[in-house]
């Protein structure tokens, strides 16, 4: 067996995992979507999507395994994982998946997938595509005279952590 499909192998193996979980979540109440956190072939962390049970808008499965991966590791950055997830990261994951500085994602499912589910992102993936002033809720900046006080505490913080 090639490195190459020793790779692919690995991946379908860890995909397997996260769909398992997304299918083990959906018998438990939840949504279909499951994910983990790998770092050199070795599960760091899961995560499925509590959104529902957790009222919580943002509990999808990637940003819980993100946040229980950070935790295990004791660090903010995950570089060096691979996430794997039983479907296509929305906007909100994707984001969350930069943040973190995982090394890859990999997906199962794709967004087709998940519309046809009644889980259809198009929307925010097209409303990102347009000006802000045309969207339904708005979201615009206003100046305040102290707007920059947090940045310039930051900056002048000797004992902060860059990120």
């Amino acid at each position: 067996m090639t490195s190459s499909s020793s790779a692919e192998a690995a991946d379908a193996d860890w995909l397997g995992r996260a769909v398992d979980l997304a299918v083990q979540n959906v018998a438990d109440g939840g949504g279909p979507f499951g994910a983990v956190v790998v770092r050199e072939g070795v599960l760091v962390a899961t995560g499925r999507n509590r959104v529902t049970s957790e009222l919580d808008p943002t509990a999808h499965a990637e940003v819980k395994a993100i946040r229980a991966a950070c935790t295990a590791l004791g660090d903010f950055s995950l570089a060096g994982c691979i996430l794997y997830t039983s479907c296509e990261p929305c906007p909100l994951c994707v984001s969350a998946s930069l943040w973190a500085r995982l090394d890859r994602v990999v997906y199962a499912a794709d967004r087709h997938d998940a519309a046809r589910a009644g889980f259809d992102d198009r929307a925010f993936y097209e409303l990102f595509e347009r000006d802000r002033s045309t969207w339904a809720m708005p979201v615009a900046g206003q100046r305040h005279d102290a707007a920059f006080v947090p940045f310039a505490a930051w900056l002048e913080h000797s004992a902060r952590t860059d990120y």
